[in-house]
């Protein structure tokens, strides 16, 4: 097979996937070996591949190829999440543009778009995905809305609500009124904001006076039902029971107690609108005050809106204050910087809603979870910082509202039979709803015609926390061969802004539905920023396009350019030039490997003793640096461990051992030492795979003609063996005594090509072992022990050893002798400028210490390089 002169990662990148595809070898099935399986974190269907999904199934990729090496049965589940609010918001903008209103279309029609919208647009992401190289078993893709999938859903929240952790209740909510559906207190993401504290006055019946209070909001003055004083308060006392008027809509509302009421805080006197707002809804029941809800579902006023009825929220607030001020009701307004409510998918500003919402019980749910992380640790986040964050979500856990005013989705199992808000049952489809019907009300005659199944969808997070036990069927069939053998899974990759949306149900739900842990490891991702530490966004437009990174770099070059940066849970600062490097890494093992396979091999020559020196050094670093990776693996270092393997490749291979071995010019190599260098090839190969696969693969298949059970995607990962640090040890002294000839020869331009004599002054035990790959790279035509420094010789140290070249035939003496008296001469000029400011008692009383500390600095080193010269000099007279 020809090598080709330059390597072409777009041509070999499609190359070997689609091999990899054709032969299977990503296919896992129960077998008899130990599974190693990962759950892909399901992108939104509506996903296009960022740098973030990059990271991610990256890291990944590297872990399954590892294990794929280490002989487990790998499975690596890829799959999409139906994201209901994004992609129904999708779809509502794609029929917007053809002039069709959601509200025009019956659920059915609506969900006949949405899924069409999702058969064209839907997964784009996973093939984005081959082109990054990631080995999932895609035979398994699964979606949140697949069929079993969709009934694994149904029998959940069936059976939590038989066991009565599912209820219904009227609640104030979270409310998004551009997606016009509830969210999860976890969805919603709290901003400080600069915005305004207003003053108004309320009058009393009655009377002349007023009362004061302050609020972010006064278009919601059109919704309070009361005034709220502390009992304690005697400024107030007198008014308590007494009415106050709302500014504008003229309403009389109570004056109520109660020592909720913080007296110190703002003027002691609170506006009470139980609709809009979770602590007035306590005081509202508390006190059996009225609820006006003012708002439609898109935040506009409604009727109790008085003119401003039809308008935004934010548009009333602008007027309302304005009108307020006019009227004499506002009487200041101060800045004020308040925490916001925002939508985490839709960016709008929440507003509390009352509404009738179906909730999920969490407080005991939480219980083995907590332990498993907390407390046994059978469950390990990595880095552990984490934990706390984890701590604080599951000990301050409120119940889920997990149900969502959206039509893609799964819709709840449960049909109302009545008008009342209580006339439901819950069933796991229409047929068993009946009969369910039939018996609580004895009503015989019911048809399915008379029962409505509710028209809510359940929260995407409530399909997603089934994921590793739904994709291998674990709900409907729990005893089926494949969950019994995948689950749990092994590592979990994700990032830590989902720890609790999903990671921490996931394990909830483990233990619910499994009662076991849905997998061991947790490695959390940082987050990938620029260069100015911004978080990569479109809006910002920092974020690079994956596809063309990959275009420019090759997929190699971009998975290390990732990874080179990227410690467990801390933010990846990325840089394009970092995959510059990824690829310059590429073509550096590329160029070595035409390197090694454009040597003439001789089988009659025997094998030199700097080879076989140079491979026995190798064998151990090898070792050294496999135990070192196997660690950093252990601890989920998944940059460490790159970064092992990218020294030893790039540094101890590439630029040490290929020299160390390499024939002379137009001369062959010994079979022998052929031989070895492909078997430590292949072995470097093997470690790099799990990063750079494409690559290795090329090169490995242009090692030698190979069967497809032989590919190196299927290869054995290498076995831990022992190694002595001291001839690591040694061989480092070594390189360095080889840098000390190299840089006598660049200072004294002696060419390479003339052969050198070097002396070794050794102060301890000498060791002779590499004196052969010394005398090889040197380029030296003799290399004696001596018991005495040697006169008219350049000289170097290393350690306490000093090693000197005789200068006869090396250098011109004389002219060595001018450069260095010439030297001499400038560095003590040098020393008597330094000196003459240290011995000025002005500058050193008055100059900063750091700053005298520089010049003493200095003068030191002038000393010992003036020593050094003058040594030199003695020696070349």
């Amino acid at each position: 097979m020809e090598i080709p002169s330059k390597y072409e990662a777009g041509t070999v990148e499609r190359k070997w996937y689609d091999y990899w595809m054709e032969n299977r070898y990503f296919k896992s099935v129960p077998d008899q070996r130990k599974p190693y399986a990962i759950v892909i974190p399901p992108p939104n269907v509506t996903g296009v591949l960022h740098m973030g999904h990059m990271l991610n199934n990256t890291i990944q990729d590297v872990l399954i190829r590892r294990a794929r090496l280490k002989g487990f049965n790998a499975c690596w589940v890829p799959g999409t999440d139906h994201a209901s609010i994004a992609t129904e918001a999708k779809v509502v903008a794609k029929l917007k543009d053809r002039g069709i209103a959601k509200a025009d279309l019956t659920r059915e029609e609506f969900l006949e778009h949405a899924w069409d919208w999702t058969h064209e647009y839907g997964g784009v992401i996973l093939e984005q995905l081959k082109k990054l190289g990631c080995s999932c078993d895609w035979d398994r893709t699964k979606f949140t809305m697949d069929e079993d999938l969709s009934a694994s859903v149904i029998k959940v929240f069936v059976d939590l609500y038989e066991k009565g952790l599912i209820y219904r209740g009227y609640r104030m909510v979270n409310w998004d009124p551009e997606a016009k559906t509830t969210l999860s207190d976890e969805e919603v993401i709290y901003e400080e904001r600069q915005g305004s504290l207003y003053y108004l006055q309320y009058a009393v019946e009655g009377s002349d006076e007023k009362i004061t209070i302050a609020t972010t909001r006064p278009e919601t003055i059109l919704g309070d039902t009361a005034i709220c004083v502390n009992p304690d308060d005697e400024r107030y006392t007198h008014l308590i029971g007494k009415k106050a008027i709302v500014p504008l809509a003229g309403r009389a509302i109570p004056v109520i107690a109660d020592d909720y009421v913080d007296m110190e805080f703002g003027t002691g006197c609170l506006k009470v609108t139980p609709a809009h707002d979770e602590n007035d809804k306590m005081l509202g029941d508390k006190h059996g005050l009225e609820v006006v809800d003012i708002f439609h579902d898109d935040a506009t006023l409604n009727e109790h809106g008085l003119h401003y009825a039809g308008k935004d929220r934010f548009v009333v607030r602008k007027e309302i204050s304005k009108e307020l001020e006019e009227k004499g009701f506002l009487i200041k307004t101060e800045q004020h910087l308040n925490k916001v409510g925002t939508s985490e998918r839709t960016k709008a500003v929440i507003e509390p809603k009352l509404s009738d919402q179906w909730f999920l019980k969490m407080e005991d749910l939480v219980k083995p979870a907590h332990e498993a992380v907390l407390g046994s640790g059978e469950i390990k986040l990595f880095p552990k910082k984490f934990e706390n964050t984890y701590r604080h979500w599951l000990e301050n856990i409120r119940d889920w509202n997990i149900s969502r005013q959206l039509w893609w989705g799964h819709q709840i199992p449960a049909w109302y039979y009545g008008g009342g808000k209580e006339d439901f049952v819950v069933a796991n489809n229409v047929e068993e709803a009946l009969v369910k019907a039939k018996e609580v009300t004895g009503n015989v005659a019911l048809t399915t015609a008379d029962l409505r199944q509710e028209e809510d969808s359940l929260d995407t997070w409530f399909s997603s926390w089934l994921w590793p036990i739904s994709v291998f069927n674990g709900i409907l069939e729990p005893e089926n061969e494949e969950i019994n053998y995948y689950y749990p899974t092994n590592d979990l990759v994700t990032g830590p802004d989902i720890l609790f949306f999903w990671v921490a149900r996931m394990i909830i739900a483990g233990y619910e539905f499994r009662g076991e842990k849905p997998f061991s490891n947790i490695y959390l991702t940082g987050l990938v920023r620029d260069k100015q530490r911004r978080k990569m966004s479109k809006s910002l437009g920092n974020s690079p396009d994956a596809l063309k990174l990959i275009e420019e770099f090759g997929a190699d070059g971009v998975r290390v350019g990732l990874l080179l940066s990227s410690a467990a849970g801390n933010d990846l600062l990325f840089d394009e030039a970092l995959c510059q490097q990824g690829k310059g890494f590429a073509n550096k093992i590329w160029n070595a490997f035409r390197l090694v396979k454009g040597w003439e091999v001789s089988a009659e020559i025997p094998q030199p003793e700097h080879s076989a020196v140079a491979l026995a050094w190798y064998k151990h670093k090898f070792n050294k640096t496999l135990q070192e990776i196997e660690d950093q693996f252990s601890k989920y270092r998944i940059s460490d461990a790159l970064m092992a393997t990218y020294k030893l490749i790039w540094d101890d291979f590439c630029s040490w051992l290929l020299e160390m071995v390499k024939p002379a010019y137009q001369q062959p190599i010994d079979a022998k030492t052929y031989a070895q260098i492909i078997a430590v090839f292949e072995d470097n190969l093997k470690l790099l795979h799990p990063f750079m696969p494409f690559l290795t693969e090329e090169i490995w298949q242009h090692m030698e003609e190979r069967a497809p059970e032989n590919a190196l995607i299927v290869a054995k990962w290498p076995e831990q063996e022992t190694f002595d640090e001291q001839v690591i040890r040694e061989f480092e002294k070594a390189a360095d005594v080889i840098s000390g000839i190299r840089t006598i020869r660049k200072e004294k331009n002696i060419p390479q090509k003339n052969e050198l004599s070097l002396m070794v002054l050794a102060a301890d035990e000498k060791s002779e072992r590499y004196d052969s790959v010394i005398a090889k790279l040197g380029n030296l035509d003799a290399l004696s022990y001596v018991t005495s420094q040697v006169e008219g010789a350049l000289s170097f140290r290393v350690g306490a050893d000093e090693y000197f070249i005789p200068v006869a035939g090396a250098i011109n003496v004389e002219d060595e002798i001018a450069k260095l008296n010439e030297e001499l001469i400038y560095t003590e000029g040098f020393l008597k400028s330094v000196q003459k400011k240290l011995s000025n008692e002005r500058f050193v009383n008055n100059a900063p210490d750091n700053v005298v500390a520089i010049e003493r600095q200095k003068e030191a080193d002038a000393l010992a390089k003036i020593d050094t010269l003058k040594e030199s000099l003695s020696r070349l007279k």
